[in-house]
């Protein structure tokens, strides 16, 4: 695991960019605006270790009901496997938390340095961190399988502690839905990564048309070996889209209930929906020119 190590501080002097196996890492820090290259740096290095906890880890956290040694000290382990109780879906692995996690631990090692924002991009899965007078916009995209970003979000400067988050078909990780994106907003990027993949898996309506095999077929190494996943979406009606859309938004708003998340953004065919209360517990959403997507 330290053989392909990198740390480049990125062209623009704005962020550092961090590659480990699996682990790609945009770390942002910022003090009034300056951007704290040493800080960054040094959460860089920090990262390392992050990625190692959870590959010790590994046996325990690619089972259903994992459960750490006892005195375990490997504190991202916990975070994964408490996350994933929070959501009370059975059918996922605390892998499904690791993104955020590995974030989150980022962030906040950054955010104990006298810095006033900072941003860790793991893949796509964000942590932030900020005083609540830093304004931080979010580009949400809401088809993974395409770069363009279809709606910008002002994330409200009441909180200071954010995790966005977003699994879906093209995504990084299996989904058992067919949801372009689904994107969850919470207070932390675990829980958000967690209920992110549990908000896609549940965009689903059965149909001819989507082709489902379990997701050991694809890969014998995956925590969910024996879980069906979507590996393919032919024709379907604009009802079969609604009424998955439906259903995901359906498990979202449990998550809201909860307090999981704040709110979620879910996208499938050309339906759209955001969770209730949305302008008031994440920030204002704002379409992009073409975004074409029907709100539900």
């Amino acid at each position: 695991m330290t053989d392909d190590r990198q740390i480049i501080l990125a062209p623009d002097g704005q962020s550092v960019i961090v590659e480990n196996g699996p682990m790609r890492l945009a770390i942002k820090a910022f003090s009034h605006g300056v951007f704290q290259t040493d800080a960054a740096l040094e959460a860089a290095r920090f990262s390392f270790s992050c990625l190692e906890q959870v590959a010790h880890c590994l046996p325990h956290l690619k089972r259903y009901d994992a459960v750490l040694p006892e005195g375990s000290p490997h504190s991202i382990a916990r975070r994964m496997i408490r996350t994933v109780r929070e959501t009370g879906d059975t059918c996922l692995t605390p892998m499904a938390a690791v993104a955020g996690s590995i974030a989150d631990a980022v962030a906040e090692r950054l955010f104990c340095r006298s810095v006033t924002k900072v941003i860790v991009d793991n893949g796509g899965d964000i942590a932030i961190r900020k005083t609540r007078e830093e304004p931080v916009k979010i580009g949400l995209r809401t088809d993974l399988n395409t770069a363009r970003i279809s709606h910008i979000i002002g994330l409200s400067g009441q909180h200071g502690s954010w995790g966005v988050n977003t699994s879906g078909l093209g995504g990084r990780s299996f989904t058992r839905g067919i949801a372009s994106a689904a994107t969850a907003f919470g207070k932390t990027s675990s829980r958000a990564d967690a209920a992110a993949t549990s908000i896609a898996n549940a965009c689903y309506h059965p149909h001819k048309n989507i082709v489902q095999i379990p997701a050991g077929q694809i890969d014998p190494n995956t925590d969910i070996p024996d879980i069906p996943v979507t590996v393919r979406v032919g024709e379907l009606s604009c009802e079969t889209f609604r009424a998955a859309v439906k259903q995901s938004l359906k498990k979202a708003e449990t998550y809201v209930a909860k307090g999981l998340i704040r709110g979620a953004v879910i996208a499938a065919g050309p339906y759209m929906a955001t969770t209730r209360r949305f302008t008031e517990t994440v920030g204002l959403i704002r379409s992009q020119p073409g975004c074409g997507l029907i709100d539900i």
